[in-house]
C-alpha cells in the first residue's frame, strides 16, 4: 500500500479505488454476454458508490469540499483489476471469483485506512466499511460453495 502523509490522502485514496471499482464492474457488465451476470456487476458497481459517498462525506467532516469533476476524468483501472484479461464469456464462478478477490482487497485498503485514521469517528466509519466489505466476501464465498457443491 502507498504511503500517505495525512488522513485525508488515505480518504482520498480510497475514493480513488472506489471509483475504479465502480468503473470496472460497470465496463464488466457491459462486457459480458449473460444478463443475469450483468446484473450482479451493476449491484457491485453501485455498492461502490455508496462506498464512495461514505468517503467522501469523510471528506467533508474534515472541511473539505469533494471534487466531482474527477468523474470525468478517465483513471487507471490496472492496479484495481485482479485479472489480466477479463473473458467476455465469464461464467458465474469466474464472477464470484473476481468478486471474492475484490472484496478481500478492499477489505485490507480499509483496515489499513483505519489504523491511520485520526479521529474515533473515522476509525468507526472506516471499520464498518470493512466490516461490509468482508460481509460481502463471505457472501460471495457462499455462493461460490454453493456453486461447487452442485458441480
Amino acid at each position: 500500500m502507498e504511503t500517505f502523509d495525512s488522513y485525508e490522502a488515505i480518504v482520498q485514496f480510497g475514493i480513488l479505488k472506489e471509483r475504479q471499482a465502480n468503473r470496472f464492474y460497470l465496463a464488466m457488465a457491459q462486457r459480458v454476454a449473460d444478463a443475469g451476470i450483468s446484473g450482479l456487476f451493476e449491484e457491485l458497481a453501485a455498492d461502490e458508490l455508496e462506498h464512495r459517498a461514505n468517503l467522501e462525506l469523510e471528506l467533508m467532516k474534515m472541511g473539505i469540499v469533494v471534487d466531482t469533476t474527477a468523474d470525468t476524468v478517465e483513471i487507471d483501472n490496472s492496479d484495481y483489476i485482479i485479472s489480466d484479461s477479463p473473458r467476455l464469456d465469464m461464467d458465474l464462478r469466474d464472477v464470484l471469483e473476481l468478486a471474492v478477490a475484490k472484496e478481500d482487497a478492499a477489505f485490507r485498503l480499509y483496515i489499513e485506512m483505519g489504523a491511520k485514521a485520526k479521529s474515533e469517528e473515522s476509525k468507526d466509519v472506516i471499520a464498518a466499511m470493512a466490516q461490509e466489505e468482508a460481509r460481502h466476501k463471505m457472501q460471495f464465498e457462499a455462493e461460490l460453495d454453493k456453486l461447487n457443491k452442485q458441480t
